[in-house]
């Protein structure tokens, strides 16, 4: 039988998760850092941009008024003070993107069951 959507987020979430407790974000890539979401198994697009984003399991997690952003899962509120990976990116550390990221999938796994 196949998967219910929400048990394609959670085990999406569960695999992001992973990503990140490997240190998977600190292992740049030739050209550049390695970019949240986008540079991770849960990016449907893989790490090519957003043109198509109707098979994006975060979708449903971005605002509203981001949907139509360049990259939308960077503007996905990660904690109750609206920190976003589009703000940490500009305004804080990658420890701090790293934590607030690890809190966000935890409570997500959480609220889905998982």
């Amino acid at each position: 039988m196949p998967l219910s959507k929400d048990e394609n987020v959670l085990l999406a979430l569960k695999s992001e998760l992973e990503f990140l407790e490997k240190g998977s974000y600190r292992e740049p890539l030739v050209w550049r850092s390695t970019l949240i979401f986008e540079d991770s198994p849960i990016c449907a697009a893989g790490g090519d941009g957003c043109a198509d984003a109707s098979g994006c399991l975060l979708r449903r997690f971005v605002p509203t008024e981001c949907q139509e952003c360049q990259v939308p899962c960077r503007h996905i509120p990660l904690n109750d003070k609206g920190e976003t990976v589009d703000s940490l990116y500009r305004m804080g550390t990658h420890e701090e993107l790293e934590a607030a990221l690890r809190s966000w999938l935890q409570a997500k796994i959480k609220e889905l069951g998982g």
